[in-house]
């Protein structure tokens, strides 16, 4: 199971989310300690300088929910 710094969990999801949805705004690193504190995102522990790691399938499943509310918000539907 691979583990990511905060980071790097956010440059994958800024990928993914702009590959669904053409130009979409980036995941910053603020974005994803934002999920993890509002319990979207749980860490599974720490790296070498004590900083959370998550896993993939964590984070995608929280970008996927966020983006999915974000979209329910503005009146559209999400596939």
């Amino acid at each position: 199971m691979q583990h990511l710094t905060t980071a790097e969990a956010a440059e994958l999801a800024t990928r993914w989310r702009r590959t669904v949805s053409a130009g979409a705004a980036a995941v910053t690193p603020a974005t994803v300690r934002q999920w993890a504190s509002r319990g979207h995102l749980q860490p599974v522990g720490l790296d070498d300088r004590g900083r959370p790691l998550y896993a993939l399938a964590d984070l995608a499943r929280a970008e996927h929910a966020t983006r999915a509310r974000a979209l329910r918000l503005v009146g559209i539907g999400t596939p």
